[in-house]
């Protein structure tokens, strides 16, 4: 196997573990943030407006990881900069 195709492999296995990893902490903590904000609408029902809009606020964090995750994974494997530096040096 020649570098040019071992950079290409090491992209692909590094995006897809980046995507796939990446998106389990996101999912848990927005599973949990929606558990905690629910139990507490149920306890204080008069607060349900201030409880939902600071769940978004913190839903639009916590999904900002998984969109990170993504761009990276789509740099390694649209916008690899690793791949443009082995073409010049085999000269292709």
């Amino acid at each position: 196997m020649d570098s040019l195709t071992f950079v290409a492999v090491a992209s692909i296995i590094s995006a897809g573990l980046c995507i796939g990893i990446g998106a389990i902490g996101p999912a848990l903590g927005e599973g949990r943030a929606l558990a905690q904000a629910l139990s507490s609408i149920a306890q204080q029902p008069d607060e349900t407006n201030t409880i939902t809009r600071t769940l978004f606020v913190g839903l639009a964090m916590v999904e900002s990881t998984a969109i990170y995750c993504f761009v990276v994974s789509m740099i390694l494997i649209f916008a690899n900069p690793f791949w443009n530096y082995f073409l010049s040096q085999i000269g292709g």
